[in-house]
């Protein structure tokens, strides 16, 4: 299936009520942000106004995971602001603006009030990893998606790409990071998953 079907199965959901939300879930480095600019972008060649909105603000601060002693499991889905992030899907529904965090990767750090989904905005594409987790909290996610896509590239390819995205960063350790803690996230998205509306195993065309 091409982003061109995607878009228009997209397109065929109705509002529930005032936006349509689509979820884009899939492991570390799988492709979620590139995939959801593409079809983000078909949708505005469409006349649809599309924003895209990524979990990624939803990380816990390192203060918070020292305390609980948790930063060497950084991007695990206790590390994340999981009530937090189904808040904001919820909110998404309003038909006024909603403000969200935003991930600054540089830093590792989470700025607040730094994205805002425009009150004209009626499709909202939501990328992260733990979408459709089929674990409490993520769960109350899965009622709210109104279409749903989950991306599993093979594991050779996750790796490769981690690699590439951690010596881009200068992270000391990089290999063992990946061994630690990637690859334990990737196998919780891709065996602790609920099914969705369509599957990529590579990136679509």
């Amino acid at each position: 299936m091409t982003l061109d079907d995607v878009t228009a199965q997209i397109l065929a959901q109705p509002l529930t009520p005032h936006r349509r939300i689509v979820a884009i879930a899939g492991p570390p480095a799988s492709g979620k942000s590139t995939v959801a600019k593409a079809l983000a972008k078909r949708l505005t060649a469409q006349g649809e106004e599309t924003f895209v909105v990524p979990m990624d603000g939803y990380h816990l601060d390192d203060r918070l995971l020292h305390l609980d002693g948790t930063q060497n499991r950084k991007g695990a889905p206790h590390t994340f602001d999981a009530d937090g992030f189904v808040r904001l899907i919820t909110a998404l529904q309003s038909i006024d603006p909603v403000i969200y965090p935003i991930f600054d990767r540089t830093r590792e750090i989470a700025i607040a009030g730094a994205g805002r989904v425009p009150a004209k905005c009626t499709t909202v594409i939501v990328e992260g990893n733990y979408l459709l987790l089929q674990q409490e909290p993520w769960t109350r996610l899965l009622d709210l998606w109104s279409f749903s896509i989950a991306l599993k590239p093979p594991m050779e390819l996750l790796i490769e790409r981690l690699k590439a995205r951690w010596v881009e960063h200068d992270k000391p350790d990089a290999h063992a990071w990946i061994d630690t803690n990637d690859v334990p996230n990737i196998t919780t998205v891709l065996t602790k998953s609920a099914p969705a509306d369509v599957t990529w195993t590579e990136t679509p065309t």
